[in-house]
This record gives structure tokens, C-alpha cells and sequence, in this order.
């Protein structure tokens, strides 16, 4: 079987379930090989998202690691049985991996949450918005740069699944770009706040007691709990987290910003007086 030259995220992440399956048995790998009647370099190659593994295979992997749980195996076959070719494809070698990564774990979500600290979530940004955000950055980005990233995220803005945003009011009120970049966005986030697939709600500043200010992520919901993601900003494109204590910290990060969150609609009126300010 030809070994994959980069494994996309997606990949890699069904042979970590794998894995995980494997170890939770306490097999190694060349006891597993013995009972699946391979050589032990392909279980190495298959855990690390190198090559890929047939849906009878993986089914057999799962009754040899003992794991009844059929909708977890079910949605492990749908990746292993996916062929799908996104949009982000055209982005393959011309953004770093993440980029993309990023991507096709958003166009596989069944509900996204945002928090954000410091700048307007990306599926929220305009055009401008994120042009400055980007210019921004060191080293600096070629014009060729620059344009391809700001292409790739209105590109992501595609998504309509549930999306829930909760945004300090310091997101709001930092202006990456200048006066007018600035109002056009907050106008923007008032226009995409009507929309039925998202909520947004804000913490203002005046709140008592608010100490998570460092808990800018984004919790991605997949087809079934064991297989969400969290999504941490990184120097190169977007950082995954999917340990099942990582999972459950942030699950409930999330849930607790919220709970201090204004209601959307005090959040909308937020919004608008802030614009009112510019």
C-alpha cells in the first residue's frame, strides 16, 4: 500500500482512535499485528494516518480491542471510508498544513464554539478585518501571501452549522485595522448575529469577577463526543487538541464563559452602542 507523503489531520486522528483502542487492551503493536495477521510496520503506518485502512479492516480492529461501542465505530468507518475533496484542496502547498486541516475539520463539525479574547473569531471576519490582522504579522507576508490567507478564510465563512461565538468586549473594541475597518466589522457581526445557524453573545468589561481571559478556542463538535476536537491559535495555523482530559477541560471552559456571557440580544445592543461610538 503507497504511504501518504503529509496525512491530513483528519487521518492522523483515526489512527491515534485506533491507537487508543489498541492500548486500552494493553496490546503493543506486534501482538496486535499476530492477532490481525499483519506485519507490525503496517499497524505503526495505519496509527500514524500513513496509509489507510479499509472499513472491514477498521471493524476488525475494533472487535480484536474490545470496543462495543457502535456509533463511535461507525463514525471511524465514515472517516476511513471518506473521500471527499473540499475546496481547501486548491490551498494544498500554498498554505502551511494547518490552514487546511483547519478547514475540512470545520466542514466535518456539527456545531462549532468560539471563544474569543483579542480579535473578531475568523468565520465572523470581514474582508478587511482580516486582511489587517494578517498584515500584521512577522515576519511580513508577500502581497501573494497576504492574499491567498485572506482568500482562505472567507472561503471557511462557508459553513452554516451551529455556530455559537462568545467574544470579550475587548475583541470589539481593538481596532486591528483602522476607524472605518472597525465599524464595518462591528456593523458585519449585528448583520451575522440574525442569522438562524449562529449566537453570539459578548462579555462586557464591567463584569466582576471574569478570570479567563486566556481562553480563546474553539470547540468542535464531531459526529459523536469522543471525536470533538479543540482548536488552540498557533504561530503557523491552528493547534488540535483531542485527549479525552483536554476535551473535558475545555467542554467545560466553554460552558462557564458562556454562562457569564450577556443574552444575544443585550449582546447585540452592546454591539451597537459600541458602533455608535466609532
Amino acid at each position: 500500500m503507497v504511504q501518504r507523503r503529509e496525512p491530513t489531520a483528519r487521518q492522523m486522528r483515526l489512527g491515534a482512535e485506533l491507537r487508543r483502542l489498541r492500548e486500552a487492551v494493553g496490546l503493543n503493536t506486534v501482538e496486535s499485528a499476530a492477532l490481525l495477521g499483519v506485519k507490525r510496520a503496517q499497524i505503526t503506518h495505519i496509527e500514524l494516518g500513513m496509509v489507510g485502512v479499509s472499513e472491514e479492516r477498521l471493524r476488525r480492529f475494533a472487535s480484536h480491542y474490545g470496543c462495543a461501542d457502535a456509533e463511535f465505530i461507525d463514525a471511524l468507518a465514515a472517516i476511513a471510508t471518506d473521500r471527499t475533496r473540499g475546496w481547501w484542496e486548491e490551498y494544498r502547498g500554498l498554505l502551511p498544513t494547518p490552514f487546511l486541516d483547519l478547514s475540512e475539520l470545520e466542514h466535518h463539525a456539527r456545531v462549532l464554539r468560539h471563544v474569543a479574547v483579542l480579535y473578531v473569531p475568523g468565520l465572523l471576519q470581514t474582508e478587511d478585518y482580516t486582511r489587517a490582522v494578517f498584515s500584521a504579522r512577522l515576519p511580513e507576508l508577500t502581497p501573494e501571501e497576504l492574499e491567498l490567507r485572506v482568500q482562505h478564510r472567507k472561503a471557511r465563512q462557508q459553513v452554516t452549522v451551529p455556530y455559537e461565538a462568545v467574544l470579550h468586549e475587548a475583541a470589539l473594541r481593538i481596532r486591528v485595522g483602522d476607524r472605518a475597518t472597525s465599524k464595518a466589522q462591528l456593523a458585519q457581526l449585528l448583520e451575522l448575529s440574525t442569522a438562524d445557524h449562529i449566537t453570539l453573545r459578548v462579555i462586557p468589561f464591567d463584569l466582576d469577577g471574569f478570570a479567563r481571559a486566556s481562553s480563546t478556542m474553539t470547540y468542535v463538535e464531531g459526529p459523536v463526543r469522543r471525536l470533538d476536537t479543540v482548536v488552540r491559535d498557533a504561530p503557523h495555523g491552528a493547534g488540535l487538541l483531542d485527549s479525552a482530559a483536554e476535551l473535558s477541560g475545555y467542554r467545560t471552559r466553554f460552558l462557564k464563559v458562556e454562562a457569564v456571557s450577556l443574552e444575544s440580544d443585550r449582546s447585540r445592543d452592546l454591539i451597537h452602542r459600541l458602533t455608535k461610538e466609532l
